[in-house]
C-alpha cells in the first residue's frame, strides 16, 4: 500500500457490473481502455521496482502478467490491480543481498544470478504460506497491526527506496550499504555523479514532482501519467548521449564512462522474453542457507499479506459500486499468483493501491481491466523489447525516488500528529526501528510501544488481547453490547468477530456501549467506521454509545478515547422559597439538564449579626452543568440578586458520567 485514500467515486447509473463471462463482453469498452491506461503507468514501474529489488527488469513484467491473469479468475476483488509494489522492495533486495548478490544494476555476476534464484525459492515458500493462511481464513489478520505502526513502516520503506535510488539516478554504480549508512553517503554520491546520467535522473525527478501540478491546471492532461512523460523525455536524452555504445566523455577536467550498463537490460529480439524465464534454487533451504532464508520468508509472508489486504480494503472503499472483497479468497489468489510468478523468475506481488486507484479513475467496471493491463504488458515485452532496452536506469530511479517521497511525505507526520501525540511516537519509533534494524523488528518495536502506551493509560495487561463483552437483548431485538476494560488493536479481531456475528450474520441492530471501557484506541476508532459501513451494507444499524465520558487524546475524529472524570461546574443557590419556580425554570431554559431542589432553613451573616432566628422558608437548588451553561446562569443570578436576597456558589467538580446530570 503506497498511497492514502480519501472519499469515493460516485457510481455511474446503470446495473451493478459483475466480473463474469457476460460482464467480460458487456463492459469490455470500459475495461480495455482502463487496462491500457493502467498499462502505461505499470510498465515503467514494473521495470524500476524489479531492478530496485535486485531482480532483472523483466521479472517485474513477469509478475504483473502472471498476477493479472491468475488473480482475475481466482479473486473476487473487482477493481484491484495486482503487481509488484514499492513496499516490497526492501524485503526483496534484502533477500538478494543476504544470499551474496548485489542486484542487476549494470554488470552482474554469477553470484548475483545465484542470489536471485535463491530469492525466488524464498518467494515460493512465502507464497505457499499465503495460500495456507488464506485457506485457514487468516485474511482478517490485516486487522491486527496498529495503523500508526503500519504507516511508520511504509514511511521507513519510502526513506530506504529514496536513499538506494539516489545513486542510480546520479549514475553512481556499485553504491550499497545499510540505509543509515547510505543516507550519510548522499553528499559523496553527488561528488561522484556522472553528469549526463545525473541530468537524465534530475529531469525525471523534476517531471515526477511538477507533472501532477500541470495536470491540475490543464485537466486534458490527466490521462497522461507522469511516468510516461518521464520516458518521453529520458529515452531521447539517452539516445542523444549514445548510451547504446560504450564511450567516454570529458566534463570539467574529469573523464566519465558511458554505455549499455546505464540502460535497462531487456531481450534483444521479439519473444526473447522466454530466454529470461528463471527457476528457483532451493539450495536456499539447505543446512547452510536455511537460517538466512527463513527470516525473509516470514517477512515476505507477513508484510506482503498485510499490504495486500490493506490495499484491497482501501480499493473496496473507493469502488463506486461498494462491492466487497473476500479477503481470504483474495489472499489465496495472491499466494497462487506469487507461487506461479516465483517459479518463472518473477518478484512478489500485492494488490497495488496506486494502480488500482488509477484503474477506478479511468472508469474500469470489472476485474477484467486487470487482465487487459496484463495483456498489454505481455504484448509490449514480447513484441518490442528492443524499445524497452533504450530506457535509462536513471529515469526509472527518478520514478522510484518520487514513490519513496510520497510514502514518507511530511504530511504523513503531520497527519499522525493530528491524530495524537502518542500516535506520532508509535509512528516515529517504527520508522527509526525499521531503518536501524529490519522490517519485522521495526514493526515489532512499534507494536510494543503502542502496548506500553496502552498500559500507561490504565489498560491491564490481561485485557490487551482479550475483549470483555457483556451482551443483553433489548425488547426490540437489538443486541446491547457493553465493552469493558479496553477496545484496542490487539483485541480487535475477536472483538470485531463478536459484533459482526451479532449484527451482520444474525441480522440484528447492535448498540455498542463503551461506558465501562477504560480505553478505545485510534485503530479501533477508525475501524468502527468500517464496521458501521458493513452494517449499513447489510441493512442493519450499529450505534456507538458511551464515549461521552471519555477524553479524546486529540481533536481528531479518530483520536484514541480514554475514560476520564469529566470537569463540570456545580451551581448551588440558596434563596427564598417563593423564587423556587422562577429559578428552576431559568436554570432549565439556560441549559441545565437536571437539578436538585431541597427545602431548607438557615441564616446568613447579616441575620446572625442582628440576632435573628433562622428563616424556615428557603430553598436550596443545585445543578451540575457545563462551563458555558454555568456562565449563563451566573449572568442571570447577578441580575436577580439586585432585587432578591440570594446566595450563590459555583465550583468545579469532576464527574464520572457527563450524561448523568
Amino acid at each position: 500500500m503506497s498511497e492514502s485514500h480519501s472519499g469515493s467515486i460516485t457510481a455511474p447509473k446503470g446495473e451493478r457490473p459483475v466480473g463474469n463471462a457476460q460482464g467480460f463482453v458487456r463492459h469490455a469498452r470500459y475495461d480495455v481502455l482502463s487496462g491500457f491506461l493502467v498499462f502505461l503507468i505499470a510498465l515503467p514501474l514494473c521495470l524500476g521496482i524489479a531492478l530496485a529489488c535486485g531482480y532483472p527488469a523483466i521479472a517485474g513484467v513477469f509478475t504483473a502478467i502472471v498476477g493479472s491473469i491468475v488473480t482475475t479468475f481466482l479473486s473476487n476483488s473487482e477493481l484491484t490491480i495486482k503487481g509488484p509494489a514499492a513496499g516490497l522492495i526492501v524485503i526483496a533486495i534484502g533477500t538478494v543481498e543476504a544470499f551474496g548478490g548485489k542486484g542487476f544494476m549494470g554488470e552482474f555476476t554469477q553470484a548475483d544470478t545465484d542470489a536471485y534464484r535463491m530469492a525466488l525459492a524464498v518467494g515460493v515458500v512465502a507464497a505457499v504460506l499465503q495460500i495456507v493462511a488464506g485457506s485457514l481464513r487468516a485474511g482478517i489478520l490485516g486487522e491486527f497491526f496498529p495503523l500508526s505502526a503500519v504507516h511508520g513502516m511504509l514511511a521507513a520503506i519510502g526513506v530506504i527506496i529514496m536513499v538506494k535510488q539516489i545513486p542510480i539516478a546520479l549514475g553512481v554504480q556499485g553504491a550499497k550499504g545499510e540505509p543509515l549508512e547510505m543516507l550519510r553517503e548522499i553528499p559523496h554520491y553527488f561528488e561522484e555523479m556522472n553528469p549526463e546520467i545525473a541530468l537524465i535522473g534530475c529531469v525525471g525527478v523534476v517531471i515526477m514532482f511538477i507533472w501532477p501540478m500541470v495536470q491540475r491546471m490543464h485537466g486534458v492532461l490527466k490521462a497522461i501519467p507522469s511516468a510516461l512523460v518521464v520516458l518521453l523525455a529520458a529515452v531521447p536524452m539517452g539516445a542523444a548521449f549514445d548510451l547504446l555504445h560504450p564511450h567516454a566523455y570529458s566534463f570539467h577536467g574529469h573523464t566519465y564512462e558511458l554505455g549499455e550498463s546505464y540502460l535497462v537490460n531487456m531481450p534483444d529480439r521479439m519473444f526473447g522474453m522466454f530466454d529470461y524465464v528463471t527457476t528457483p534454487d532451493f539450495r536456499a533451504f539447505d543446512g547452510e542457507h536455511i537460517g538466512t532464508a527463513l527470516p525473509w520468508v516470514i517477512m515476505f509472508f507477513i508484510i506482503g499479506s498485510l499490504e495486500s489486504v490493506l490495499s484491497a480494503k482501501a480499493v473496496d472503499i473507493l469502488d463506486p459500486w461498494k462491492r466487497k472483497t473476500d479477503f481470504d479468497r483474495d489472499l489465496v489468489a495472491v499466494g497462487v499468483a506469487n507461487l506461479a510468478a516465483a517459479v518463472i523468475g518473477g518478484l512478489p506481488m500485492i494488490s497495488e493501491i496506486v494502480r488500482s486507484k488509477a484503474n477506478i479513475d479511468n472508469g474500469a467496471r470489472t476485474r477484467f481491466a486487470d487482465l487487459w493491463h496484463g495483456v498489454f504488458l505481455l504484448a509490449c515485452v514480447a513484441l518490442i523489447p528492443t524499445v524497452l532496452h533504450r530506457i535509462p536506469l536513471a529515469a526509472l530511479a527518478a520514478m522510484l525516488i518520487y514513490t519513496g517521497f510520497r510514502l514518507t511525505h511530511p504530511r504523513e507526520f503531520l497527519h499522525v500528529y493530528q491524530v495524537g501525540k502518542e500516535q506520532l511516537l508509535i509512528f516515529v519509533s517504527t520508522l527509526v526501528g525499521v531503518l536501524a534494524t529490519d522490517l519485522l523488528i521495526g514493526i515489532a518495536i512499534g507494536v510494543v510501544v503502542k502496548l506500553t502506551i496502552h498500559m500507561v493509560n490504565g489498560v491491564p495487561m490481561w485485557a490487551l488481547f482479550k475483549p470483555y463483552l457483556d451482551i443483553d437483548m433489548a425488547e426490540d431485538g437489538t443486541a446491547v453490547v457493553r465493552a469493558k476494560q479496553s477496545a484496542v488493536f490487539s483485541n480487535w479481531i475477536p472483538f470485531r468477530r463478536q459484533i459482526h456475528r451479532l449484527g451482520v450474520d444474525e441480522s440484528r441492530n447492535v448498540e455498542l456501549d463503551f461506558t465501562e471501557c477504560k480505553l478505545v484506541d485510534h485503530s479501533v476508532m477508525e475501524k468502527l467506521g468500517e464496521l458501521e459501513r458493513d452494517f449499513a451494507d447489510a441493512g442493519r444499524i450499529l450505534r456507538v454509545t458511551g464515549l461521552e465520558g471519555h477524553r479524546p487524546l486529540s481533536s481528531h475524529n479518530h483520536a484514541a478515547r480514554k475514560r476520564a472524570m469529566t470537569r463540570l461546574r456545580r451551581v448551588t443557590v440558596v434563596a427564598g422559597a417563593e423564587l423556587r419556580d422562577e429559578l428552576v425554570a431559568q436554570f432549565v431554559d439556560l441549559g441545565a439538564s437536571g437539578y436538585t431542589a431541597i427545602a431548607c432553613s438557615g441564616a446568613g451573616r447579616r441575620a446572625l449579626a442582628e440576632g435573628q432566628a433562622p428563616a424556615d422558608d428557603q430553598i436550596r437548588i443545585e445543578a451540575v452543568v457545563p462551563y458555558a451553561v454555568a456562565d449563563a446562569i451566573t449572568t442571570y443570578l447577578q441580575a436577580v440578586s439586585r432585587t432578591n436576597r440570594i446566595t450563590a456558589c459555583i465550583e468545579t467538580v469532576e464527574v464520572l458520567q457527563h450524561g448523568a446530570f
